[in-house]
């Protein structure tokens, strides 16, 4: 049975629901974000210099530095016009039907934001006992990077969420009415697109640790109906892991911290993972209950 809530969030994806459709919406999406990216590539040329352009653009596997990391949020740009595009010229409806009712979507996003932010700052202390970080950027550098971090923290989270938790979960829930189809579907693809080959023995926890997260934020956004839970919860997650404390080895470049420990790392990360997924469990059941009163 589904909440009324999720019913009327996808109400405007039923007009249109034919799998055709969202086969060449997600081509478009797909179209979109590589479109974005070589045309940045292209404009980042002259400002790279021809001598350090290649060495630079093969270093954004390993985004090590301010540049690289602000670079590749850019290029989420693509994949938040995507869906909204394919929304309107695939299945005929507005961009504003991939959030839901605004009021609801403002107020999921700002109230998981406000419930997380403390709880981040509990982990971040604690993995200080645990392991101790190592600094990374200097505070006065990294204070100065925030106000371009933050926002396009912001577009590449919600670029995600507006494919996976909007377009895709909406379209394949007015389609089939089997959950493990609408819910389970677009979170695997999500944890897919995550494979990471430098974590080695880690890679499968890694993986079943993002599906968990994303199966939360499909979750939140049936109970609630919107886009904002789900937006929030992806926001403070990446604000936590790519601006105060990233793992080596990941995207390093913006963040204050370093855990002492790398992704490919099989003593300490499997343990960070485990808490990781006890803490969103615990976060889970707190957002279902402050978001759904």
């Amino acid at each position: 049975m589904r909440a009324p809530e999720f019913a009327a969030y996808i109400g405007p994806a039923k007009l249109y629901p034919q799998l055709w459709r969202l086969g060449l919406g997600l081509l478009l999406i797909l179209f979109c974000l590589l479109g974005t990216f070589a045309i940045m590539l292209v404009a980042i040329y002259p400002v790279i210099g021809p001598l350090n352009y290649f060495g630079w653009v093969r270093g954004l596997s390993q985004p090590d530095t301010p540049g690289k990391v602000l670079f590749l949020l850019g290029t989420f740009f693509g994949m938040a016009l995507g869906p909204v595009l394919a929304a309107g010229a695939c299945h005929f409806r507005g961009p504003g039907t991939l959030f839901g009712p605004a009021g609801e979507t403002l107020r999921g996003f700002f109230l998981t934001v406000a419930v997380l932010a403390p709880l981040y700052a509990l982990a971040l202390a604690a993995g200080w006992l645990i392991a101790p970080p190592m600094p990374n950027l200097p505070l006065g550098q990294w204070f100065g990077w925030l106000p371009l971090a933050l926002p396009l923290v912001l577009l590449q989270t919600t670029a995600e969420e507006l494919v996976f938790r909007g377009y895709l979960q909406q379209q394949l829930a007015a389609r089939f009415a089997a959950r493990w189809v609408w819910m389970g579907l677009p979170a695997l693809i999500f944890a897919a697109l995550h494979y990471n080959p430098q974590a080695g023995m880690n890679l499968w926890l890694i993986l079943a640790a993002t599906l968990g997260f994303a199966l939360i934020a499909a979750d939140l956004t049936e109970r609630t109906g919107s886009l904002g839970a789900a937006m929030g919860l992806h926001f403070a997650n990446n604000v936590f892991a790519m601006l105060v404390l990233s793992v080596q080895g990941t995207i390093t470049g913006l963040a204050l911290y370093l855990t002492p420990y790398g992704v490919g790392d099989a003593s300490l990360l499997p343990l960070g993972l485990a808490l990781d997924l006890g803490m969103l469990f615990v976060i889970w059941r707190l957002l279902r209950a402050v978001l759904t009163r």
